[in-house]
């Protein structure tokens, strides 16, 4: 199966470490990685240069990835992104990150299901009817990071495959 050309979505501030652990496991190609300094300049510029960058971001994607830590669910952009990945054909997932460590080697509470507050069709149909998302079923952060390394490849099929339905 060939590297799939990967979005990551996520909350910066909190979530940062736990994404690094999925963006290296090495079953698919992610976007450039962006630093603290590069997002808070992005910021500093406004919201038209952060649209631009994720729009430039998406680009030659197959499938965007909602890591979701504690917050997540809450983040204006990453809810962009969403909209924007779904407006241009990509698949769509998410994985439930909390039970990874940070760098602190802790874990964070479970956020809510970012995709439950969306919806397609003027609202007849909500994301999360039709929006994978992935909790793996461990504590243990080593037991989570197996998990969504040996799944993550299958996981990305199905959402391209299932938003080609859409």
């Amino acid at each position: 199966m060939a590297k799939k050309q990967i979005f990551y979505s996520f909350h910066f501030d909190n979530d940062f470490w736990r994404t690094q652990q999925v963006r290296n496991m090495g079953a698919v190609v992610g976007n450039t990685l962006v630093s603290a300094n590069d997002w808070e300049e992005l910021k500093r510029k406004g919201d038209k240069s952060i649209e631009t960058w994720i729009d430039n971001s998406l680009k030659y994607k197959n499938c965007t990835i909602v890591l979701i830590g504690s917050q997540t669910s809450q983040r204006y952009w990453v809810k962009q992104e969403i909209i924007k990945s779904w407006n241009s054909g990509k698949g769509l997932m998410g994985i439930h990150i909390h039970n990874l460590k940070d760098s602190d080697s802790k874990q964070s509470n479970k956020g809510s299901n970012p995709f439950s507050s969306m919806s397609i069709n003027s609202g007849k149909t909500s994301f999360s009817s039709i929006v994978p998302v992935y909790d793996p079923p461990y504590r243990d952060s080593k037991d989570v990071y197996n998990y969504i390394s040996d799944n993550i490849e299958n996981w990305i099929e199905n959402a391209i495959v299932t938003r080609k339905l859409y």
